[in-house]
C-alpha cells in the first residue's frame, strides 16, 4: 500500500496558515508568508491540513514507498 503525503499548490496558496496550526507533527510552515511548504520528512498523511485548507488547494497524493 503506497503511502500518501501532503502536497500544496503552490501557486494558489494564499499562506494563512490555518494548514500549520493542525498539522501534529509541524511539517508546514510558511516562511515569509509566501506559500505553505510541507516537509516531506515530517509529513505522515494524515490528511488534517488538507480538510483545514479554506482554499482546498492541499490534497494527498500517494508516494513511492
Amino acid at each position: 500500500m503506497p503511502k500518501r503525503k501532503a502536497k500544496v499548490s503552490i501557486q494558489e496558496c494564499v499562506a494563512c496558515g490555518c494548514c500549520m496550526k493542525v498539522c501534529p507533527r509541524n511539517a508546514i510552515a510558511v516562511p515569509d508568508g509566501i506559500h505553505a511548504r510541507i516537509d516531506q520528512d515530517r509529513c505522515v498523511g494524515c490528511g488534517k491540513c488538507v480538510k483545514e485548507c479554506p482554499a482546498s488547494i492541499i490534497r494527498l497524493e500517494a508516494t513511492e514507498a
